[in-house]
This record gives structure tokens, sequence and C-alpha cells, in this order.
């Protein structure tokens, strides 16, 4: 088994090296502006100096904004896109979809995820995205059996980002129980199982080889309440003092039902009633809470973390978006299924279900003449960067230099002001419009290509005949 090795096996530069760009605009903590340089130092902006025009450095064409972290991932799930769109011989829904999944991920090899892994990330890089988290809980073998290296699978996942140049938070996923109360779990699930002491175990085993990669944040990953027990989660939590915590939880309504089943309480109200939930944490999806879940999440400092494209192919529902910005909370985006790609994408349709379900429009703004597309990039920049625990998500001194660079030929820009650029290009071209990407200050996209693309697609292409093979074959 042979994974890849550094940011040079994707072709980049050195990541250490020091080097000026010249951006003619880009969009600063305190606003847009012209002829702006940005130094870089290992892979960190040391310096930005906007009108800076002939001052040396490599000239970069377009607007740079930063970089969209994705602060929720499945990665694997991108090789089974397009496999559950059937309908079934009843009613279809997140569960029936659940199956579909299972299937598919009981025939993945280290390989196989490694392979996907990579195709994903540099389509998240082509697409907006310059940094992931990996809420990663695929661990063992088809059978549950562990590998000889108990974090084998999660090495796959620190070769592919460091194969492609994303920015990575790993977040392994403890999962021990197939539903709520320690039911048992379903033979689709026994590669994610582990007891409290072997996931810790799991833990460190992937501290280690994330610090293959530099930068690279490790946090852990209850997978939902009905995957834990009220001891073996507060045994795991403890023994993390520090790093991202993230959980799924209410995304569906079947969810919330089992949860007050078993316990009287609502998933979100119970998380906050027995766990420490401050701003380590992040909450993915939260689709169904009261008005007083949405305060406690907001009050509490937590990222709500959304996932709008995977959330409306699942049917899940629509996040009570415009109550819990009223509050004051947090947010970041997630492509999850990976069923689509596209960090535009996520922040349109988190607006447009909004707009959708209360028949208005501009709802997830809070102030009158407020740009809809300024609130959401701004605010997924920094939920994102939270939840991810790095220093990511502006174009500022001591960030990571992550920069996305539109094309400002593309006739969305041409013609507005740069005071609606941000609104044109949510909200209009998306993902067309992204020209040249940078991370750690590397290009690693131009032209709307990976630079690695053709390679990381022909092994792609090969594991999905492979393994779809295996599939009709069972």
């Amino acid at each position: 088994m042979t994974r890849s090795q550094t940011p040079a096996a994707a072709g980049a530069e050195d990541f250490g090296a020091a080097r000026t760009l010249v951006f003619d605009h880009a969009f600063l903590p305190d606003g847009w502006a012209r002829d702006v340089r940005v130094t870089v130092q290992g892979g960190v902006i040391s310096n930005v100096a906007p009108d800076a025009a002939g001052t040396g450095g490599e000239r970069v064409k377009g607007i740079a904004i930063p970089g969209l972290p994705n602060l929720h991932c499945h990665t694997f799930q991108r090789g089974m896109a397009g496999l559950a769109e059937r309908r079934g011989p009843s009613d279809d829904s997140f569960w029936t979809w659940r199956d579909v999944m299972y299937r598919f991920l009981g025939r993945l090899t280290p390989e196989d995820v490694e392979a996907i892994a990579a195709y994903a990330y540099a389509e998240m890089q082509e697409r907006g995205f310059t940094a992931v988290g990996e809420f990663h809980y695929i661990h063992h073998g088809a059978d549950g059996t562990p590998y000889a290296d108990l974090a084998e699978m999660a090495a796959r996942i620190v070769a592919a980002a460091s194969g492609t140049g994303i920015g990575l938070t790993l977040l392994p996923a403890f999962y021990a129980y197939g539903g709520f109360g320690a039911a048992p779990a379903v033979p689709g699930q026994r590669r994610f199982l582990n007891d409290p002491d072997r996931f810790l175990k799991l833990v460190e085993a992937t501290r280690a080889a994330a610090a293959r990669l530099p930068s690279t944040a490790v946090g852990i990953a209850p997978h939902s309440l009905r995957a834990v027990t009220p001891e073996t989660l507060a045994e795991v939590v403890k023994a993390t003092p520090q790093g991202p915590i993230h959980i799924h939880i209410a995304e569906q309504v079947k969810e919330v039902e089992d949860c007050l089943a078993w316990s009287g309480a609502r998933p979100v109200a119970w998380l906050y009633d027995h766990m420490p939930v401050d701003a380590r944490w992040c909450l993915i999806h939260a689709t169904h809470m009261t008005g007083d879940e949405t305060r406690r999440l907001a009050a509490s400092g937590a990222v709500a973390g959304l996932c709008p494209i995977t959330e409306a192919s699942l049917g899940d529902g629509i996040f009570n978006g415009p109550d819990y910005l009223a509050a004051g909370g947090r947010l970041g985006v997630g492509s999850d299924s990976n069923i689509e790609i596209d960090a535009a994408g996520e922040l349109r349709l988190l607006e447009y279900s909004q707009r959708l379900g209360r028949r208005g429009r501009n709802l997830m703004t809070t102030e009158a003449g407020e740009s809809t597309g300024h609130r959401l990039f701004t605010a997924a920049l920094a939920g994102g960067a939270q939840a991810l625990g790095r220093p990511i998500g502006a174009l500022a001194a001591g960030q990571r230099a992550d920069i996305v660079v539109l094309d400002s030929e593309h006739t969305s820009f041409s013609t507005v002001a740069r005071e609606h650029w941000l609104d044109s290009w949510i909200f209009v071209p998306g993902r067309p419009a992204v020209d040249s990407v940078f991370t750690g200050g590397v290009k690693v996209v131009e032209g709307g290509r990976h630079l690695q693309r053709d390679a990381i697609a022909a092994r792609y292409r090969v594991t999905l005949e492979k393994l779809l093979g295996r599939l009709l074959d069972a």
C-alpha cells in the first residue's frame, strides 16, 4: 500500500519558501482594497499592504478573497454521489439513503479512501474551499477488525490532503452503538466501532499521522447522541481537553423523536443539559430546534455547522437561520456528503432555503441595507475557522495564506461596483468564477483547474470502476 507523500507530490512549490503576491483587488478584514501586497513565509501571511502597486512581487490578476473553510466533510461519500437517486419500494428518506451508504463503504479499501479523498479535495479547491474538516468514521477493515496501524485510514486522509495542498482538520469519530440507549450496532456500522479506550488510542495514533503534514489540526467527533451513551460521551470529552469537538445533532425528525423516547429531552437540549458545550464545539446540522434550543446554541459560542446542499439532498429540513442570527449565533458551512461541491453554492442555498421556507427575501441578514452575500461569507469565514481550530479565514498577518482569486473579467463582476462582488459571486456565477487558488501561499489551482487534476482524476476513475464492479458483483 503506497500513500502519497508530501505537497511536492502534488507538483506544488516549496510550501516553506517566502513569496510576495500582489493582487489587483482583495477583500481584507476592513473591506475592499486595490493593489494589495501579501507577503507569505512558511505558508503564513506575514504582512498585508494595500495600495502597493509597483513595489515588487508576483502580480496576480483578479479579485482575491479568503478561501472558505469547509467545516464538515465525509470525503468517501464523493464516490457514491448519484448512486442513491432511484426511488425505493417505500418512501425514501435519510434512513434509506444510509442503507445505500453502508453498502458502498463496506467495500472501500484504504487505497480507495485515499483516491476518493484526493479527488474530492482537489474539487473543493477548484470551487472555493481551501481547508476541510474531515469527520472521519471509517476506521477498521470491512469485518470490523482494526488495521495493524490503528490510524491506517486516517493516514490515508492525511496523504490525500498532503498531495492536494488543502488545509486539514482531522476529526476521528467516536461511534460505539447502533442507536439511543446503547442499542446494538448493525453490520453496516462495524467499521466505525470503538470503545472509549480504543478510541482514545486511535486519536493519539491519528495525531501521529497528522504530524506528517504541517499545520494539520486534530479534534474529536462523537458521531451523534445515538452512537454513544452519556457515560462514554463524557469519558472521551473529558479525556480530550483541547481541540475541536464536532457532533451530528437533530438532523432528522426521527432522531428527535427517538431522543425524546429515550431521554425525555430533545437532542440539543439534552446536550446542553449534560455536556460542557462551549466555543470548541460545532453542532452539525442542528436542523430541528425549538426557540429555546436555538438561543442556547447561540449563547454558548459554539458553531452551527450547516450543509445546505446535503440537507436538501437528504430531505432533512430547514435550519432556523434568521432567529439564530438574531440571537448572535455563529455558523459555518460544509459539503458533507459531497454530492455537489461548491463553496458559493452552499451559501446560496442557505439563503434560498430560508426564502422557500419563510416566503421572503434576504433573510440571512439583520440590518436594513445589509448585503446578504457579505453577511453569509463573513459569517462562514469566522465560524468555519473557529470550528476547524486553525488560523484561517482572513487575509491578515498570522493567518494561513489560503486565497481564492475570482476572475475579474467575468461579466458578473465587470458590470457592478465592488460593493456587490460578494453578492454577485454567491448568487450568480459561483464556482465558474474561480480562477486561481493559493493554499499556504502556493498556487494549487490555475484557470479553474487543480494543477494535478489529470493525475488525481485518472486514479479516481480507476478506483471507482473497480469499486462499482465490486458492488455489482456483490
